[in-house]
Parts: structure tokens; C-alpha cells; sequence
């Protein structure tokens, strides 16, 4: 959840470690802090309350100098935001620390160092790892198996990175369920929670695997598996732009990431399209020979990609007769559960780290599922290395931690999916195919056809402004649309939002229905049209306030206490990722009006590495 920066140069390394925390703010920005060791060989450390600019005004006054230092942004797990719990935190003098994760066992451990002398200054887990550190330095012979001792005592998740101002000229890293990339340079090393931190000073990256232990120097980089043999690790050239976490001409990230849809869907499209045809091999080697045998199909996922999963279902079970089950992956991961024959899991995830889905994608495996495929944004993510399969987004960095592009390519990229499998077991023809493959073609047209609408969502907005609950509606495939759309106005206005299947409201939740709740209705026309119509009835007879998204065959007309906003016609097939557009800029436009922090919602973060 939260960002780390470290480097070994020659240079003075501040400003690098500061950068590095703005390009990874979005993981977390409750705190930030970073270490230096200064040419005497002490430790500088500087920590803030706030966002990165806090940190940066702070170093910009204290000038701290020297080539070897760690850098860390916080998004609080155990202990309050705070400057007494942010990150790097400290043994004495001699040792600092930074770390992601959580440590399960650290009241046991707290207790342990107590009882040996040590003096707690957090609430934070992360404490005890330095204490154990600096515990474990009194009997090792170097600072790499002081770390190797410490890690092998600790119960959870972690990335962590440690330095001791006695060995400035190396940094020691650990892994273990929370990522961690080396970067590699010319007589300088770094590394860092995600790639994006580094990228304006290298292009060249190693990822450290689960369990590995890794010693940093100018020079040299050195690796141990969790069996302590070393190892070496295969080297990436990354392709990705330095100033992709610029904003732009944008107000906001997710602004930016609303109107780059477009651009997004079609280098997720490049390449799997071929004339009238989906390119089967474009998923990955074997894909053929997999998709022949599945027989059914298991998705997990957390949040949104979750949402992308639910509308998948009605696809797959649609269009290929293939069964599907969606399920929340900390939720798949606790239950005991049956595993079909011939089951394919698909884990979805926009960053590719995301803890809950590794650990179901592990325990799948276990369990007896016939292969895993990933559909992720992030190369070399966890995700991506631990499965069979990995048919990439391509949607480009997502800064905002409300995700808008990373849903909408996750659906295309599922369609895509879904036109392959049906394709290889015999249930879409070729003419089917054809069709499905022109309308995927037409949908980055279509998607700036319903940008155009920002002008008229951004007045329909205002209506929004002393609002404090809302409530979505839709049918079939366009409920778990409904479900995104409520998702995204409660994380970045803070307005209670639910969805429901409108056929669902009479077992219950007519009972909120009043003057004062919008009811936010998607209402393409479709062969459940008549029957939504009945559902808003439901709703207008209670006096509720109705804003229904709809085409202009849907037979809808404006009157007192229902808005509607006709919308172009689209194909049925991608009318749940065309009416996704509209409820983003919905939920944008009431954040604005509602004065929050639209990139950056309170208690929030983007990559979600722990439980």
C-alpha cells in the first residue's frame, strides 16, 4: 500500500528519493519521510505529516547530503497517521528502516525486544523489524545476514529496505508477499516499491521473487533465495514513459485517465484483432490447447476489477455456454471451496500486486485448477511471473486511485477473452465473430462519443451537491456496471452510494426511497428494458428523484422528478463498457462540487499490497 525509494550512488541522492516518492504518492500519502547517510557517516532523517510536498519542503530547508538513502510514503496500517509513525524509522543511531506490509506477529515480537531493552517511539509493526535488525547485527558477521536472521523470524507480508550509517555503501532489501524492483545504472543502484519511481533515472530493472534477500551496493547487486543460495534474477528493459504520472493539460489524473479511454482500448485491441478474427496466440503460448479443455470458469478479484469480473459472467455464460463464477478474492481465499474439473482461473488486477488476488492465485494452484491466467496492466507484476497465462491491459499507468481505463480495458480485454474461448470450443461461428470483432473495432469512436457528454453530466452534477446517499440501479449485465458507477461516487465524494438489480427493490430497498435520494438508473435498450421500466415506476410512485442514462430508442420522456440523458445508440455487446464512461464523469464532477481530493480520497490507496 505504500511507496518505497532507495538508492547507492556516488551522488547526492535527496532529490532522486523525493521524486521517486511523488511518482509513487498515489500508494500512499498519509506521511513520508526519507534517510540519508551525510559524508560524516551519520544519519539524516527527515519525516512529515501530509503529503510528499510536506517532505520535499522539509529537505529543501535541511539540505540533507550523502550517496546512500531510503525514502518512504505511508498509507497507515497499524498506528495513526502521524510524524512519530512515519517511515524511516529507527534502532538507535546506526540502523533505519523502511517497509510495506504487514507483520502479523509483531505484538509477540514488540514483547520480545522490550524484554531485551529496547524502546518503542511507534505504534507501527515496522518498529520491531529495525530492533530485530539491530539485534541480530550484534552476532552477524555483515548487515545481508543480519536481515536473512530477522526476516526469517517474521510472520506476514513485507517489503522492506535497510541501511546502517557504519556501511554506507550498501543497502540491504527483502521480499515477501510486497513488491520490490532493482534498478540498475552506471556505478549506481536503486530500487523501489514500482518501477514508475525510478524510471527518470534508469530503464533497466530486476524483480526480486518471494523470499529473496538482495544487497545492494554501487557495483554490485546480489541475490539469496529464501534458502539463502544465491540466485540470479533476469534483467527487464522497461518501455514505459518517464513523464507518464504527469497530469498534462488535466485538472486531475483521474480526469486524464477518463479521456485517454480511447486511446487505451485500441493498444489493448493492437494486435489481438486480425481482419474479422481474435489472434488465440495473442493470449500466450499454450492458450489454445487450454482454452479447448476449459469447462468452467473461476474470476477473482478485488474492487473494481471484481465489478469487470460480475459483467464477464453474463458473457461467458452467454456467449460460450461455458459456466463462470465470480467471487471476492479475500473471500475465495478463507473458504473452503470445490474445485471443477477443467477450471480455468482468471485472476484479475490492475496493478498486478494486489495481495488478496496472489494469495487466491497461489492457493488455486494448490487446489487443482487446470491452469491460471492473469489479466493485469503491470508487466513483471506477481501476478504476471506466478501465472500460466497473461493477456495484458494495456491500459497504460493509472495514477488515480479511482480506477477509470484499467476497468474499461479490463472488459475489453475480457471480451476479447471470452470471443477466443467460445471460438476454440465451437460456439462462435465464424460470422459471429466477425460481428463481435467490428464492434469492438467501432468501440474507441464510440467511448469519445460519450465523452462528449462531459458538459452536460458536469450541470447534471450540481444536482449532487447537498446530497449525501445515492442509489444505482440495473439489469443484467449493467447491475454490476451500476455497482462500479456507486463505487466510484463514494470513493471520491463521499457520498454513501449503494447499488442494486432494480428488480431487487421491492425487497427492501424501496424503503430509502425519498425526495432526497437520486436513484441513478442505466437503462440502455435491451430485452429488459420493459421490465426496468416497471422498476423505475417503483420508484417515481415514491416521490424518488430519477436520472436515467438511456438511448433514444428507449422511449423515455423527461418529467418532474426524472431527468433523462439520451445517450447514442450503441451494440449491445459493449453498451455495459459505453454506459461505464458517463458514471465516471458523473462521480468526477459531484467530487469536484464536493471539494475532495479526486486523485488521492481519504483512507485510500491505489495499490492495494496487504490484507
Amino acid at each position: 500500500m505504500c511507496g518505497i525509494v532507495g538508492a547507492v550512488a556516488q551522488r547526492d541522492v535527496a532529490e532522486i528519493l523525493i521524486e521517486g516518492l511523488r511518482r509513487l504518492e498515489y500508494r500512499g500519502y498519509d506521511s513520508a519521510g526519507l534517510a540519508v547517510v551525510d559524508t560524516a557517516g551519520n544519519l539524516q532523517r527527515i519525516r512529515r505529516l501530509g503529503k510528499v510536498q510536506e517532505l520535499a519542503d522539509a529537505a529543501a530547508s535541511a539540505e540533507p547530503a550523502g550517496g546512500t538513502g531510503i525514502a518512504h510514503t505511508r498509507w497507515a496500517t497499524h498506528g495513526e497517521p502521524s510524524e512519530v509513525n512515519a517511515h524511516p524509522h529507527m534502532s538507535g543511531a546506526d540502523i533505519a528502516l523502511v517497509h510495506n506490509g504487514i507483520i502479523e506477529n509483531h505484538e509477540a515480537l514488540r514483547e520480545l525486544l522490550i524484554g531485551r531493552g529496547y524502546e518503542f517511539h511507534s505504534q507501527t509493526d515496522t518498529e520491531v523489524i529495525a530492533h530485530l535488525v539491530e539485534w541480530e547485527l550484534r552476532s552477524a558477521s555483515s548487515l545481508l545476514e543480519a536481515v536473512q536472521k530477522t526476516v526469517a523470524q517474521l510472520e506476514g507480508a513485507y517489503g522492506t529496505v535497510v541501511m546502517d550509517r557504519r556501511q554506507p555503501e550498501r543497502v540491504i532489501a527483502a521480499r515477501s508477499g510486497s513488491p520490490l524492483v532493482i534498478g540498475l545504472g552506471v556505478g549506481e543502484n536503486f530500487l523501489a516499491s514500482d518501477q514508475l519511481a525510478l524510471l527518470n533515472v534508469t530503464r533497466r530493472f530486476m524483480f526480486l521473487e518471494e523470499g529473496d534477500v538482495a544487497e545492494i551496493t554501487r557495483r554490485e547487486v546480489n541475490i539469496f533465495d529464501v534458502a539463502g543460495q544465491p540466485v540470479s534474477r533476469e534483467i527487464h528493459e522497461s518501455n514505459l514513459q518517464h513523464d507518464a504520472a504527469d497530469k498534462g493539460q488535466y485538472r486531475h489524473y483521474m480526469q486524464k485517465e477518463i479521456y485517454e479511454q480511447p486511446s487505451a482500448l485500441i493498444n489493448t485491441m493492437e494486435g489481438r484483432l486480425s481482419g474479422h478474427s481474435v489472434v488465440v496466440e495473442s493470449i500466450g503460448s499454450g492458450a489454445k490447447e487450454i482454452l479447448q479443455q476449459v469447462e468452467h470458469i473461476q474470476i477473482v478479484a478485488c474492487g473494481t476489477s471484481y465489478n469487470a469480473g460480475m459483467v464477464a459472467r453474463y458473457w461467458f455464460e452467454a456467449m460460450t455456454g461455458v459456466s463462470c463464477d465470480v467471487e471476492i478474492a479475500s473471500e475465495f481465499r478463507y473458504r473452503k471451496f470445490v474445485t471443477r474439473p477443467n477450471s480455468l482461473l482468471i485472476t484479475l488486477s490492475q496493478s498486478g500486486e494486489t495481495a488478496d488476488t496472489l494469495a487466491a492465485l497461489r492457493l488455486a494452484k494448490e487446489k487443482g485448477y487446470m491452469a491460471a491466467m492473469t489479466i493485469c496492466n503491470v508487466a513483471g507484476s506477481s501476478l504476471v511471473r506466478e501465472s500460466d497465462l497473461a493477456f495484458m491491459t494495456r491500459a497504460g499507468t493509472e495514477i488515480g486511485v479511482a480506477s477509470t481505463k484499467a476497468f474499461t480495458t479490463q472488459l475489453v480485454t475480457l471480451l476479447m477473452f471470452v470471443t477466443a474461448l467460445g471460438k476454440e470450443k465451437g460456439l462462435i461461428d465464424g460470422e459471429r465473430e466477425t460481428e463481435i470483432v467490428n464492434t469492438l473495432h467501432a468501440l474507441p469512436t464510440q467511448i469519445e462519443k460519450a465523452l462528449a457528454f462531459d458538459k452536460p453530466i458536469e450541470q447534471l452534477a450540481e444536482d449532487f451537491a447537498d446530497k449525501h446517499h445515492a442509489l444505482f440501479l440495473g439489469r443484467g449485465e449493467f447491475y454490476p456496471i451500476a455497482v462500479e458507477a456507486s463505487l466510484k461516487l463514494k470513493e471520491i465524494s463521499y457520498i454513501h452510494a449503494e447499488a442494486y438489480a432494480a428488480g431487487e427493490l421491492k425487497h427492501g430497498p424501496l424503503a430509502l426511497i425519498d425526495a432526497d435520494m437520486p436513484v441513478i438508473v442505466v437503462a440502455p435498450t435491451n430485452d429488459l428494458l420493459e421490465k426496468l421500466k416497471s422498476n423505475i415506476e417503483e420508484v417515481r410512485a415514491r416521490g424518488g428523484l430519477l436520472y436515467v442514462f438511456a438511448d433514444s430508442e428507449a422511449g423515455f420522456e423527461a418529467s418532474e422528478g426524472m431527468k433523462i440523458i439520451t445517450m447514442p445508440q450503441v451494440d449491445e455487446l459493449i453498451a455495459p463498457i459505453f454506459y461505464t464512461i458517463p458514471m465516471q464523469l458523473l462521480s468526477y464532477h459531484v467530487a469536484l462540487i464536493k471539494g475532495t481530493d479526486v486523485d488521492q480520497p481519504r483512507n485510500l490507496a491505489k495499490a492495494v499490497t496487504v490484507e
